[in-house]
C-alpha cells in the first residue's frame, strides 16, 4: 500500500457488515476482491451511484459540444443519436473497466477531446472521417500498452510529480464543481477586468440554484466530518429533492439551473436511436487533409487521451489507497488497455474518445475500491438509454458539491508527501498542480510539470537522474505545446 493509503481510508466508512459473504455473494467477493480491499457490497453500490450522479451530466453536455460543430460539408450530428451514443459507450466502457481492470474508474466521452473533434477535426473532413481518426488514436494507444511503453512512461514519472498530479486533479475537480454549480463564474470580456473568475454573478451569490449548491456542500461536509455512511450520496439525494421542491414553488428560468432542470418528467421513458454507431471512415480523413495534417490530428487526440487518463488513474489510485509503494495500481496493464479500447470505442460510437473520468473520485470518496462499483455506474448509464428524461432530474448544483468535498480529500492525503525542500521537485510539482485547474486540462498540467522537472534537473547538473523515457515524453510535450507554430511553419 502507498504511504497515504492509511490516511485516505480513514475518510471512508467502515464495512457495512462484519460477516463475510456467502454463496453467489462469495463468488462476487472473490472475483472483485471486495473484502480483500477492505470494502463491502454496500460501499461499492453507494460508490457506483455517487460516481454516476457526479458524471451523468456528460449524457447532456457531450451532445451539446459535438452538436455545435459542423463538418466540412456542413453536416451536423443529430442530438438524439448523440445522447444514445454517449450513454451507450459510457455504459459499455465503464462495465469493461470494472470487469477487466477491477478498479472504480468510470469512463465516458472526454471533455476537451470532444471539443478538438468538433472544432478542429470535423471542419476539415466529414464526421465519419473525424471519428475514424479517434479510432486510430485508440488503436495506437492499445499498441503502446501491449508493447509496455505506456506502463514504462508512467513508471518514469518521479514520485513528487505523481503526488502533484493527484493534487492537481483534486484542485481541478474542485474548480469544475464550483464553476458548474454557478458558485464561481467567468467574468465577461466586456467587464474589462484582469480577474477571469468571480464569485457568483457580479461578485454576489444570487439565485435559488446556488443556494442548493451551498446547502448540499454544507450537508456533505457535516456528514463527512461525522463519518456518516453514504455521506456523498445522501448529500446528492437531499440536494436534488430540495432543488425539485424549490423549482416547483419558485419561478426560476431553466437557464439558471444549467444543463439539467430539476423537474420530475411526465414521461420517464425515451427511445434510443443507434444511428451513429459504427458510422466511421478509418482512413478517409487522410484523403481529405493529407498524411502530415492527419497525423498531427491523431497525435493531438492521442496525447490528450494518453495523459488525461494517466493522470486520472494516478489520482484515483492514490485516493482509493490501492497503489503500492511505487505508486502502481494492481493490474495497471489491463486498466490502460481498457482505456485505449475506450478511446477507440468512443470513436466507433461517434461520441468522441471515451476516457477515465476524474468524477470517479466521488465514488471512491463514498468507499468504492473495486470494479463492482463500475457495474452499478455502467448499468445506470445503459439504463439512461431508455430513462434519459429521468437522468436529467439531478441538477449540477446537487451533484457538484461532491467534487468539492472529494477535491479536499485528495489534496489532504497527498500534499504532505511531496519533497518541497528540493526545488527541482517542488517547483515542477507546484506548476503541475496549479496548471491543471488554471488551464482546465489534466494534460497541460502534466506536460508543464514534466518540462519544468527536466529543465531544473538539467540546470542543477542532474540531467542524468532524469529517466530517458521521461525526456522523450518531455520532447513530445514540447511538440504538443508548439503545435500552433509547427502547423504554421509547415503550412497545414
Amino acid at each position: 500500500m502507498s504511504p497515504t493509503a492509511g490516511k485516505t481510508l480513514t475518510h471512508a466508512p467502515q464495512p457495512d457488515a462484519p460477516d463475510g459473504p456467502s454463496g453467489r455473494s462469495a463468488a462476487l467477493d472473490r472475483f472483485f476482491r471486495v473484502s480483500e480491499r477492505g470494502s463491502s457490497f454496500g460501499r461499492e453500490v453507494r460508490g457506483g451511484l455517487a460516481t454516476f450522479f457526479a458524471m451523468a451530466y456528460i449524457v447532456i453536455l457531450n451532445p451539446i459540444i459535438l452538436g455545435a460543430g459542423t463538418d466540412k460539408f456542413g453536416h451536423s450530428l443529430d442530438n438524439a443519436e448523440l445522447v444514445t451514443a454517449t450513454a451507450l459507450m459510457a455504459g459499455l466502457t465503464t462495465l469493461l473497466m470494472g470487469l477487466i481492470g477491477n478498479v472504480p474508474i468510470a469512463l465516458a466521452a472526454g471533455l476537451g477531446i470532444n471539443a478538438v473533434v468538433s472544432l478542429q477535426l470535423a471542419p476539415k473532413m466529414s464526421w465519419p472521417d473525424a471519428m475514424g481518426m479517434v479510432v486510430l488514436a485508440g488503436l495506437v494507444l492499445m499498441v503502446l500498452v501491449a508493447s509496455g511503453l505506456r506502463q514504462r512512461v508512467m513508471d518514469a514519472i518521479p514520485n513528487g510529480l505523481r503526488r502533484s498530479i493527484a493534487i492537481g486533479i483534486g484542485l481541478f475537480i474542485t474548480l469544475i464543481g464550483l464553476v458548474d454549480s454557478g458558485f464561481v463564474t467567468r467574468n465577461p470580456d466586456s467587464a474589462h477586468t484582469t480577474v477571469p473568475l468571480g464569485l457568483g454573478e457580479g461578485g454576489r451569490l444570487e439565485g435559488w440554484p446556488v443556494l442548493v449548491f451551498v446547502l448540499g456542500l454544507a450537508l456533505m461536509c457535516v456528514l463527512v466530518v461525522r463519518k456518516v455512511r453514504g455521506a456523498i450520496l445522501i448529500g446528492i439525494a437531499v440536494a436534488t429533492v430540495v432543488a425539485v421542491v424549490i423549482n416547483a414553488l419558485a419561478v426560476i428560468p431553466d437557464a439558471a439551473w444549467g444543463l439539467a432542470v430539476p423537474n420530475v418528467p411526465d414521461d420517464v421513458i425515451g427511445s434510443p436511436d443507434f444511428g451513429l454507431i459504427g458510422d466511421i471512415s478509418l482512413f478517409g480523413g487522410f484523403e481529405e487533409v493529407g498524411v502530415l495534417t492527419g497525423s498531427l490530428f491523431v497525435f493531438t487526440v492521442l496525447l490528450s487521451g494518453f495523459f488525461d487518463a494517466m493522470g486520472t488513474v494516478i489520482g484515483v489510485g492514490e485516493e482509493s489507497g490501492l497503489t503500492d509503494r511505487n505508486g502502481q495500481l494492481p493490474g495497471m496493464g489491463r486498466i490502460l488497455m481498457v482505456d485505449g479500447a475506450a478511446v477507440a470505442g468512443g470513436g466507433f460510437g461517434s461520441c468522441s474518445a471515451n476516457t477515465c473520468f476524474v468524477e470517479s473520485t466521488a465514488g471512491v470518496g463514498e468507499g468504492a475500491r473495486t470494479g463492482l462499483a463500475n457495474l452499478v455506474t455502467g448499468g445506470l448509464f445503459l439504463l439512461t438509454l431508455v430513462l434519459t428524461p429521468l437522468a436529467t432530474v439531478v441538477p449540477s448544483q446537487a451533484a457538484t458539491p461532491a467534487l468539492v468535498v472529494v477535491g479536499f480529500l485528495i489534496m489532504a492525503s497527498n500534499v504532505r508527501e511531496i519533497d518541497w525542500a528540493d526545488p527541482t521537485v517542488g517547483i515542477p510539482a507546484f506548476l503541475t498542480l496549479v496548471s491543471m485547474p488554471f488551464t482546465y486540462s489534466i494534460t497541460n498540467g502534466i506536460g508543464i510539470g514534466v518540462l519544468a522537472f527536466i529543465l531544473l534537473r538539467a540546470a542543477t547538473g542532474r540531467l542524468r537522474s532524469v529517466p530517458w523515457l521521461l525526456t522523450v515524453v518531455g520532447l513530445c510535450f514540447l511538440v504538443y505545446f508548439l503545435l500552433g507554430p509547427i502547423e504554421q511553419l509547415l503550412g497545414v
